[in-house]
Parts: structure tokens; C-alpha cells; sequence
């Protein structure tokens, strides 16, 4: 054998292997099929109410039942709870004593978009329009000039909903938001681009023709009527409404190859999906129970009832140890401690086009796997649970061990930026907890892309994780 090829031979032995996950597939058959069980999910499931409405019905489909169907648990029982039909926890309950911890995987259900004001419809110029305030991050001047659709409720003071969707079906009206065309935009191109379009200036355009009679805001009066003939709402009941505008573009297949998916909301339900299509998919009864979170709020720092720093969560876990016959002082505090999670929540991918502010040893790409952020937070780690490494071992050897493509990397050069999500909230529980999702391209824009292997082992590796 020549120095070189012992060379190489060594190389293979000691080097980090950062490989495209493709080449290693033969036959593209169960991830292409996967994949098209998540489009179609996602088409429908725009908003975190959609979510919850499709995860119930996947749960329900597959023997789970609502908690409070059971007077007492036992191991292999199935149980789900849903809080205000935005954020949901599902558990699978294991053969070990709780006491010695459950294994977590949670992400959430929330994407930024544009949320409706209070009281948002005036009229302007003989046209109509909705005010909006726009929710997490967003780069606005991308949400102007697309097709967008109108998903929520309508909650009126008895207390009857209204539940909307418009612009998702062929035959339905799809609305957008103007811009100025270029030639008469010099003094906003000369700005900087955060500032290119105010946020008091993402509104709705909605319609134009007036009402027959001869009234003050007739186009306003004409939307009001078409409004109240097909839902029965008035003005006022916008004042207690949760309305959301999202794109009204469908999540495709994207690529000739058809190796990745493009869609809105991929930031996080790509992981809400795979994580849920794991719990279902468990054969057997885990030795340690398996409980799934499903969030909201995240991309507003998970506050409120429905959010991650609410007890929420406490309390279903507390309702599975009260119905095991088994709760006590302080116990609940032992089981987090004695607790793993996987937080599954995205990951930036490199972008070649703007490499520069990734540091290419150490982010995220496009199929080569699941990845994996040891720290999140911004500067100096501010804000970062920071997995032990004994942790970040463990999973390393669960993914190993069942041939699953993994990288690890952290988001974007130090100093750049940053970013969070909810692991440390469960870490200040006293949970291990390591982020660990799907690599995104254009993560916040209304229009995201995963790669179809990366999304097939985030499944693959969440299942593990519950299987072990």
C-alpha cells in the first residue's frame, strides 16, 4: 500500500464525514412518498389552528384518545390534550416507571405572518381594506405583491364561531398587498431595505366596488354585506376574531429532481409533521413514555397560555401521573430532571448565494440530514440552553446506531445573528434538551424550502429516539 493510499485509508478512518445524504439512497421510493404525505398536510394546514385540527385527526386515526376520556392509565395507552385548539401535547405511555423520565420531542405550530387589527377594515381612495399587524419576524417588503389567503375565526359575543378560509380553493378570490412600481419609488429604494415598507403600510386590498346606494364608504359597506350574507358577521365582530393572511401559494415539490419541497410555514411544521408521523408510527409499546409537544407562540417568545412558558404543559403531564395512580410531592420535578428532549425546531441552511454570514464548517445543509444545534442564542451564547456534551453523545449514538444522516452546526457566524427556540424553557425544567431539525433555505420568507431527505431522516431519527 502507497503513502497515499494509507493516507486516504487513515483520512476515512478519522475525518467527519460531511456528505450529501443522496448519494447513499438507492431507491427514492418511501422518501418522495413521505414527502407527499407532508404536502399534502401542509396544503392543509396553514395556520396553528389548522394544525391542531389535522393532528387530532391523524392522532384519533392511529388510537389516541383524549386524556380525559381516561379515569387511569396504563402502559401502551395512547392520550392527547389540546389546549384552546392552538398548541397540543400527545403522549404514548411507556413500560417504565416515569419516575426515571419520558423522552420529549416538541416543535411548533406557528409561523410568522400577518394577523388582522382589532378594527381593521376602512376604506381609502374607493377601495377597501384590512389593517394588519405583522407577527415574528419578517422581512416585509417580501410580503408585498403576492397572493395571500385569509384563514380564522370569528367569535361573536354568544359565543357562536365562524370559521374562514378564502383564497385556497381554485374558485376563491385571493387578495394582496400594493407596492409602488419603480418608477415612481426612487425615494424608497434609496432607503434601507428594513425599511423599504412600513409596517403600517401592509394592508389588504379586498375590493373596490361600491354598495348601490348612495352612502358615505360604500366599497366598505358593499365588503360588510358580502361579508354578512356568507358568515353572518358584522363590524364589530372583528373585535374578537383571530384572522390570519398567509400565502396563498401551494407547498409543491420543487426541483426538476423533485429533492425538495417549497412552501410557507415550513418553519416549524415540517418538524410538527415528522414528529407526529413518528409518535403514530411507533410499533411498540416504548420502554419510556413517549410525549409529543406541539407549541404555539414561538416566533413571539412563546408567551401566553397557548405558548411554551405557560404551565400548560405542567399540567398534562401532572394529569398522566395523576391517572398512572402514581403523583406525589415534587415528583413531577423529578421526572423532568430524569428527562431527554429533543426540540424540534428548524435550522438556517447555508446558502451559497450568501455564504458569508454562515461559517461553512459549522452550519447546516441542504440533504445532508437532520441537524443538530448544540447552542442556539446570539453573541456569547446569550440566551442558549447549551446541551451537554454526555447529551449530545446520546443522540450521536442513537443516530448512529440506526444508520440516520445527522450534522451538527449552530446559526450563522458568531456575531452575525441569532436566534432561539424552545429548548431552553423545557431545559430550565432540568431536561436534556439538544434542537435538532430540518435545514430551511429562505427560513421566514412566505415561501420556504427543505430538502425531501432531510425531512425523511428527521422522521427516521425522531422514531428512533422514541424507540430506543
Amino acid at each position: 500500500m502507497t503513502e497515499k493510499e494509507i493516507g486516504e485509508q487513515l483520512k476515512g478512518k478519522l475525518f467527519n464525514k460531511k456528505e450529501n445524504g443522496w448519494r447513499s439512497v438507492q431507491d427514492k421510493t418511501d422518501i418522495f412518498n413521505y414527502a407527499n404525505g407532508y404536502i399534502q398536510f401542509m396544503n392543509a394546514s396553514k395556520t396553528e389552528r389548522e394544525i391542531i385540527k389535522s393532528s387530532k385527526k391523524m392522532a384519533e386515526e392511529n388510537g389516541f384518545k383524549d386524556i380525559r376520556e381516561y379515569s387511569s392509565l396504563k402502559a401502551g395507552d395512547k392520550v392527547y390534550y389540546i389546549n384552546r385548539e392552538k398548541s397540543m401535547y400527545l403522549a404514548i405511555i411507556g413500560k417504565e416507571e416515569i419516575e426515571k423520565g419520558v423522552n420529549i420531542i416538541g416543535a411548533h405550530a406557528d409561523s410568522p405572518r400577518l394577523d388582522l387589527k382589532p378594527n381593521p377594515l376602512y376604506e381609502d381612495g374607493e377601495l377597501a381594506y384590512l389593517k394588519t399587524h405583522y407577527y415574528g419576524g419578517i422581512k416585509k417588503y417580501q410580503w408585498t405583491t403576492i397572493p395571500l389567503s385569509i384563514h380564522g375565526v370569528f367569535v361573536k359575543a354568544n359565543g357562536e364561531k365562524v370559521e374562514i378560509s378564502i383564497g385556497e380553493d381554485e374558485n376563491d378570490p385571493i387578495f394582496t398587498i400594493t407596492d409602488l412600481l419603480p418608477h415612481l419609488a426612487q425615494d424608497q429604494m434609496e432607503k434601507k431595505l428594513k425599511n423599504g415598507i412600513d409596517g403600517e403600510d401592509l394592508n389588504l386590498l379586498i375590493g373596490s366596488i361600491p354598495y348601490n346606494a348612495e352612502v358615505p364608504e360604500a366599497v366598505k359597506l358593499n365588503i360588510l354585506d358580502i361579508l354578512n350574507k356568507k358568515y353572518g358577521i358584522t363590524e364589530v365582530d372583528f373585535l374578537s376574531s383571530e384572522i390570519e393572511l398567509v400565502p396563498a401559494m401551494k407547498c409543491r415539490s420543487m426541483g426538476f429532481d423533485e429533492s425538495m419541497v417549497a412552501g410557507y410555514g415550513q418553519d416549524d411544521k415540517i418538524c410538527v409533521y415528522a414528529e407526529l408521523t413518528a409518535l403514530v408510527d411507533q410499533k411498540e409499546i416504548p420502554n419510556k413514555t413517549a410525549v409529543c409537544i406541539i407549541s404555539d407562540k414561538e416566533e413571539i417568545g412563546s408567551m401566553g397560555n397557548t405558548g411554551m412558558e405557560s404551565h400548560v404543559f405542567d399540567t398534562f403531564m401532572s394529569e398522566i401521573l395523576n391517572k398512572l395512580g402514581v403523583n406525589k410531592p415534587n415528583l413531577l420535578d423529578k421526572v423532568f430532571c430524569n428527562s431527554k428532549m429533543l426540540s424540534a425546531d428548524v435550522d438556517a441552511a447555508l446558502d451559497p448565494i450568501y455564504a458569508n454570514v454562515s461559517e461553512k464548517n459549522n452550519a447546516g445543509h441542504l440533504g445532508r440530514g437532520i441537524s443538530l444545534n448544540k447552542y442556539t442564542g446570539s453573541r456569547g451564547k446569550s440566551g442558549a440552553s447549551d446541551a451537554n456534551a454526555e447529551f449530545v453523545a446520546e443522540v450521536r449514538n442513537i443516530f448512529e446506531a440506526n444508520d440516520i444522516r445527522y450534522q451538527i452546526g449552530e446559526l450563522g457566524k458568531v456575531d452575525v445573528g441569532g436566534g432561539g427556540t424552545i429548548a431552553y424553557i423545557l431545559a430550565n425544567k432540568g431536561i436534556d434538551v439538544i434542537d435538532c431539525g430540518v435545514p430551511v433555505l429562505s427560513m421566514h420568507a412566505p415561501y420556504e424550502v427543505t430538502s425531501k431527505f432531510d425531512l425523511y431522516e428527521a422522521y427516521r431519527g425522531y422514531k428512533a429516539f422514541w424507540e430506543r
